[in-house]
């Protein structure tokens, strides 16, 4: 029996950081290179095999934007746009609260890889994908910045004893390790309704509260890799992205 796999692809921030490059134009369709972020997320995507469907998931403010995206690109993937109907930054569901909503809607009853729709990585996802069926468990990628004063302050940071994730802490001042936690995770099915319970206990913004959940409910992996990473926030990360993917 062929398992197949769903894929959600976070795309409802505001990214008003960015502003007034993104004030009417979501993030994960600005270009960089020749391509949208999204459609290079989709192109590493097409290595895994066995995906049943692929959910985008944005707001009421830039689900237009996506529609109509979504009717201009050729992809071998079945995609389907969400809306979560939040319309500001300031009502967002937040990473979690939007990969809950997606897994209500949409019934999802099976493994299913989260994606955020701002993030470029030069990691297969293949690999990933081989990773998490080898642990037989949820797993969260890392970056392995080398350097302990990198991740500070700045990215939530993984605690891994092997591989297995012992600890998670959210933007230390003083971090434990060198592993920048990366908005790219695959969920077991039987993990699902964890996240349904951290969304009615918990603060649900930042990420980092689900592994530390997950980590503490169930059981974790990280997939730690060396390749490029970039979490395209900041002008200065999205231009650092752009040297990488115009060459």
């Amino acid at each position: 029996m062929v398992v197949k796999i769903r894929v959600l692809l976070l795309a409802a921030g505001y990214a008003t950081r960015l502003y007034p490059l993104t004030e009417n134009t979501p993030k994960p369709l600005l270009k960089v290179g020749e391509k949208t972020i999204l459609n290079h997320i989709l192109d590493k995507l097409e290595e895994v095999e066995n995906v049943k469907e692929v959910y985008v998931v944005t707001n009421d403010k830039f689900y237009p934007a996506f529609t109509s995206w979504v009717k201009n690109i050729k992809t071998p993937f079945k995609l389907k746009i969400l809306n979560d109907g939040t319309k500001s930054n300031e009502d967002r569901l937040g990473a979690i609260g939007d990969i809950q909503f997606a897994v209500q809607q949409e019934n999802i009853n099976e493994d299913l890889l989260v994606i955020a729709g701002d993030n470029l990585f030069g990691f297969s996802l293949l690999a990933f994908t081989d990773f998490f069926k080898n642990k037989n468990s949820s797993v969260v990628a890392f970056h392995d910045l080398k350097d302990k004063n990198k991740v500070k302050g700045k990215y939530g940071v993984g605690i891994v004893e092997g591989s297995k994730v012992i600890d998670f802490e959210e933007k230390p001042a003083e971090p434990k390790s060198s592993l920048a936690s990366t908005a790219c995770y695959f969920f077991k099915r039987d993990d699902l309704r964890h996240i349904r319970n951290l969304v009615k206990t918990r603060k649900v913004d930042a990420p980092g509260n689900l592994i530390r959940y997950l980590a503490e409910q169930s059981e974790v992996h990280g997939f730690v890799f060396d390749e490029h990473w970039f979490d395209v926030g900041t002008f200065e990360s999205l231009e650092e992205a752009k040297k990488v993917y115009e060459r």
